[in-house]
C-alpha cells in the first residue's frame, strides 16, 4: 500500500480551487469525487474502508464543478513569488 500526496485543481462556479489529498491510487473518477468533496456537493467517507457513492463527473458538473485537473504532488517544480500586498483603500 503506497501512499502518495496529490494535487487535485478545479473550478467551482468559474472560481478556481485546489489542494492536497493523500491517497493510494488516484485517476480521473476519483479525482472528480475529492474535487467534489471537497466543494461541499460529495461525501467524505468516515474511514477508508466505508463504502460512499461516488460522486460522478456528469453529476458534479451540474454543481458547477468544472476542469478537474491532478498530478503527483512535486512533479511540478514550486516557485516561490514574492508577496504583493493589497493596495490600501
Amino acid at each position: 500500500m503506497k501512499n502518495s500526496l496529490y494535487i487535485i485543481e478545479y473550478e467551482y462556479h468559474h472560481k478556481p480551487r485546489s489542494f492536497i489529498i493523500r491517497a493510494d491510487v488516484m485517476n480521473n473518477a476519483e479525482a472528480w469525487h475529492w474535487a467534489s468533496c471537497d466543494a461541499g456537493i460529495g461525501i467524505i467517507p468516515r474511514s477508508r474502508h466505508e463504502k460512499v457513492k461516488r460522486v460522478s463527473r456528469p453529476l458534479a458538473e451540474r454543481y458547477g464543478l468544472e476542469n478537474v485537473r491532478w498530478r503527483p504532488s512535486g512533479s511540478i517544480p514550486f516557485i516561490a513569488q514574492p508577496y504583493v500586498p493589497p493596495p490600501p483603500e
